[in-house]
């Protein structure tokens, strides 16, 4: 067993779990901070998307209730048959956009100068957003209807794009579309259940030939540590809108991303996209 490599899993898992559910990019934070572990080859880029799956599971546990009363009254009640049908119509557009264009993305996009770029254009996208009148149309994602979930996934289609951030786009989305902050954040974890499901499964499905048995210590590794420190991000998160804005994170994002220009400028980092 390779323990730099189990090493370098344990901390992508982490930087998985943590920025997964925030509005930073999660695989923009992977794509960066494989580029400096040299933990980029295809099989590698597999693992980083397989173990999103761990995440997923965090909040699979947080919302469990949620889950199990949804799945429990699927056949007979019509609120859970209608969060199911939002959940549905949500997820659609960036399946189908992601099936379509998923390998010219990671060939072309799935590197350290676009996610930079992108963190700081969604940085100034989210502090523009925070400055607009926020008017409240759904307090809670049970009052949502089949047009909010349609604009949302729309919106999540945005997060193609490495670096973009697919929970910054499906909340800021929410806002825009007159989501309360508590049911932007709460439609975004649940949409990126049947998100990171399909999109794990088709992934490893698709490069099972280069994956190999040796792989499970690795995988394991990144899928634990992705599931723990995804659950005390999604808490904090939760907490933290109560009574914040989204604002930190957007500073959070141009700053990160300007700091990546610009050590690749000078060259004090040799990132692999600007040799």
């Amino acid at each position: 067993m390779d323990l730099t490599l189990l090493f370098k899993a344990l901390i992508l898992g982490i930087v998985e779990g943590l920025t997964e559910f925030l509005p930073v990019s999660s695989t923009g934070h992977l794509i960066l901070v494989g580029d400096l572990l040299d933990f980029n080859s295809d099989r590698e880029k597999v693992f980083m998307i397989a173990i999103q799956l761990g995440a997923i599971l965090a909040v699979c546990w947080e919302y469990r209730q949620k889950i199990t009363d949804v799945m429990m009254g699927i056949g007979s009640d019509r609120s859970a048959q209608h969060f199911v049908l939002n959940l549905f119509i949500a997820f659609m557009p960036a399946a189908l956009l992601g099936l379509l264009f998923i390998d010219v993305i990671k060939q072309y996009l799935f590197n350290p100068l676009s996610v930079a770029t992108a963190l700081v254009i969604g940085g100034v996208v989210i502090l523009w957003a925070e400055r607009r009148d926020h008017r409240i149309e759904v307090e809670q994602i049970d009052n949502m209807d089949w047009k909010h979930a349609l604009k949302v996934g729309c919106a999540q289609c945005l997060a193609l794009i490495p670096g973009t951030s697919r929970s910054g786009a499906t909340i800021i989305g929410g806002l825009l579309f007159g989501l309360s902050r508590k049911a932007a954040a709460e439609f975004s974890f649940f949409l990126a259940i049947p998100v990171m499901f399909a999109a794990t499964f088709y992934d490893v499905y698709k490069n099972r030939a280069i994956l190999e048995f040796d792989d499970i210590g690795m995988f394991a590794t990144g899928f634990v540590a992705a599931f723990f420190s995804a659950l005390i991000a999604v808490r904090g998160l939760i907490r933290f809108i109560s009574n914040h804005d989204f604002t930190v994170f957007a500073w959070y994002r141009i700053v990160f991303g300007c700091v990546i220009l610009l050590t690749a400028y000078t060259g004090i980092v040799e990132w692999s996209a600007f040799n």
